[in-house]
């Protein structure tokens, strides 16, 4: 996050990095990479991410770096979030209740 911030304020881009306007941008970039994949297969998209790497490397990497961009701009410990968010996924998704299934955690029995 440091690291980001200083290129941010380097260029004095932070007076841009406005909750509203990065979570725009992290929306866009997010379907920069979706588009990559649009109209392949499930399967069809593992060999369409080999096929397409550096483009695919490039959008998760404007995505990462605009998750980061928010949470400069807000304030967020970015490990901490991820940190408690996973605590709350493993109550939301015990292991016995969910291994190998996609339901949600709503309709788990």
């Amino acid at each position: 996050q440091e690291k980001f911030k200083s290129f941010v304020t380097e260029r004095n881009w932070a007076q841009f990095h406005t909750p509203k306007n990065v979570s725009m941008a992290l929306s866009i970039e997010a379907a920069e990479l979706m588009e990559i994949f649009q109209w392949s297969g499930s399967q069809e998209s593992f060999e369409v991410a080999q096929e397409k790497n550096e483009a695919v490397c490039d959008e998760v990497a404007d995505v990462v770096l605009y998750a980061i961009a928010f949470c400069n701009a807000t304030n967020i410990d970015l490990t901490q979030a991820i940190l408690h968010k996973m605590e709350k996924n493993a109550k939301k998704y015990p292991i016995e209740k969910c291994k190998g299934r996609t339901t949600k955690y709503t309709e788990l029995k």
